[in-house]
């Protein structure tokens, strides 16, 4: 009698990925990825020792792929900037995993290019060595923050996000002027946080290189 079938972990990071793709992280299970496989789960433990250390090496070959044929271009601006948008973008595609990254981090392949990429760049705007570990943590905290929390608005089915525009309409439109002066003279100009997000997100990160960058000049 043939015994079960033993999996790779590159195809259990397939299945796992695909998985994800119709659920969500707190629903998936290894059990449920098992099922997928036709195996148990007692066979997954050989690979990864946790469902969390399982779902870290899925959301790691995101940045993997966001890193694939990457090439530098432009001042150490230009090249955060770049390499922010391509990691929001890749996790754009698989939102579910985004809000993985932003809560656990990752340490495999794909964070460490992430990590180099964003400290040869600062090295290259000039500061001083001691200062880059210090502003390379909070351009990573701005990152993972912004996209998980867009990835939070990505996941949304159709019908909620229409019924949460919805109650921000009435919420906002319907404000007493009494009460809330400031939101009711502001109402019809107010948007929701799901609108234009990539323009929000280059805004709010523009800030951040601009804050570093008087640094160095008044330095």
């Amino acid at each position: 009698m043939t015994g079960r079938r033993r999996w790779s972990t590159e195809e259990i990071l397939d299945a796992a990925a695909e998985l994800l793709r119709t659920s969500d992280t707190e629903s998936f299970s290894v059990r449920k990825l098992a099922a997928t496989l036709g195996t148990d789960s007692s066979s997954f433990y050989r690979h990864f020792r946790s469902k969390t250390e399982l779902l870290r090496a899925v959301a790691d070959r995101i940045l993997v792929a966001a890193m694939d044929d990457y090439h530098p271009e432009g001042d150490w601006k230009q090249r955060i900037t770049g390499l922010a948008l391509r990691v929001r973008e890749a996790f754009g595609r698989q939102p579910q995993l985004a809000a993985v990254w932003g809560r656990y981090a990752s340490s495999g392949t794909g964070s460490r290019l992430v990590m180099e990429e964003v400290l040869q760049a600062l090295r290259a705007s000039g500061l001083p060595d001691e200062e880059i570990p210090a502003r390379y943590h909070r351009i990573a905290v701005l990152l993972a923050a912004l996209i998980a929390s867009e990835a939070g608005v990505g996941t949304m089915a159709p019908k909620e996000q229409e019924q949460g525009m919805e109650l921000f309409r009435v919420a906002v439109l319907g404000a007493d002027p009494a009460r809330f002066p400031a939101l009711a003279h502001f109402a019809r100009d107010v948007r929701p946080l799901g609108v234009d997000r990539r323009a929000a997100f280059e805004e709010i990160l523009a800030a951040q290189l601009a804050h570093i960058e008087a640094g160095i000049s008044s330095s």
